[in-house]
């Protein structure tokens, strides 16, 4: 972590940060310490929303993307090599100077350090606690020019970006969903995780359908998803899928629940989403979702729903529908 390489650097290892001027941390998930750095200069760039407001609630500025120039920026890598190159063509963009990067070899950031030694002149490396961090003194936007990336078509016409869910093409999982969702789902539906949009694009070709409500924590994911789904009854929401309430009951929850929150599979993130389906639902309501065939939640979805059915799926994958919430202790649901 960089909490780990930071003091080494900062203490002997020749790197120094500007007296003034603001400093762009880009992606710092929650756990990420900052050490030795002035609290009211820091500026955290983060779209995924459950991060911003664990930093929010810290006390640090945040913003979705870096709007200004900064007198120095350092970046944390991203598992995905595609969003990691974007955020660093993104700092060197917006700093004026000193760009440090740090991330963890199971990252991929030997990598990326062999990368850019090859065009430019590297200070460190720090090496320590299973990661490396080195900077450059002076970062040039040209160099990683061609490391941008926003929002481009893919060959199946679906506007994606690095670091979206499934960026590359259509998720098999959400593709057996698609094709196993009823025709009727009810007046208002919700798409949980919603990513770039491919399920709510699927929900919006019931005519009967009137909101269909993209819930979806990355921002870059939801502007994406503007882009794929152009039906005016589609609603965005930049929320975290666990913590968001609907203004009235659903009738039905589409889903299929991201599983990790990091490189260790945690089925806890998918209970949570089975847990806030639960509430949003009406007594009556319906959850369809689908899960990595190893994933453990027939448990949740019985103790949360009066009926489980498992509708089938293929080797890989399992589908659920999941109908009628029990109240949950100490959760009203929203009717």
């Amino acid at each position: 972590m960089i909490d780990a390489r930071l003091p080494l650097a900062l203490d002997g290892g020749g790197l120094v940060f500007p007296s003034d001027g603001r400093i762009a941390v880009f992606h710092p998930t929650p756990d990420a310490a900052l050490p030795d750095l002035p609290k009211d200069r820091l500026q955290i760039v983060s779209d995924f929303k459950p991060h911003v407001d664990v930093w929010r609630s810290r006390g640090y500025a945040c913003d979705v993307t870096a709007e200004d120039r900064y007198a120095a920026a350092i970046v944390l890598l991203p598992r995905a090599k595609a969003e990691a190159r974007a955020l660093i063509a993104e700092a060197a963009a917006r700093t004026q100077g000193l760009l440090v990067i740090d991330g963890q070899k199971t990252d991929g950031v030997e990598g990326l350090l062999r990368e850019i030694r090859r065009v430019a002149t590297v200070r460190g490396p720090v090496t320590k606690a299973h990661g490396k961090l080195f900077w450059l003194e002076q970062a040039e936007a040209a160099l990683f020019s061609d490391w941008s990336a926003g929002p481009a078509l893919t060959e199946g016409g679906f506007w994606t970006a690095p670091g979206v869910f499934s960026a590359d093409a259509i998720d098999p999982a959400s593709a057996l969903l698609a094709e196993a969702l009823p025709d009727a789902l009810g007046r208002h539906v919700a798409d949980l995780g919603a990513g770039w949009g491919f399920l709510s694009a699927h929900v919006l070709t019931r005519p009967d359908v009137e909101a269909a409500h993209l819930v979806e924590a990355g921002h870059m994911a939801l502007e994406c998803a503007r882009h794929n789904v152009t039906d005016t009854r589609a609603q965005f929401h930049w929320a975290d899928a666990t913590t968001w309430r609907p203004d009235q009951p659903l009738d039905t929850v589409v889903m299929n629940p991201p599983f990790h929150g990091g490189r260790v599979a945690d089925p806890a993130l998918g209970q949570a989403f089975i847990r806030a389906a639960a509430r949003m639902l009406h007594r009556h309501g319906q959850l369809w979702m689908v899960a990595n065939r190893h994933l453990p939640y027939e448990v949740s979805l019985q103790s949360l729903f009066a009926t489980v059915k498992d509708c089938g799926g293929d080797r890989r994958f399992k589908l659920f529908c999941a109908s009628r919430p029990h109240r949950q202790p100490g959760r009203n649901r929203i009717d």
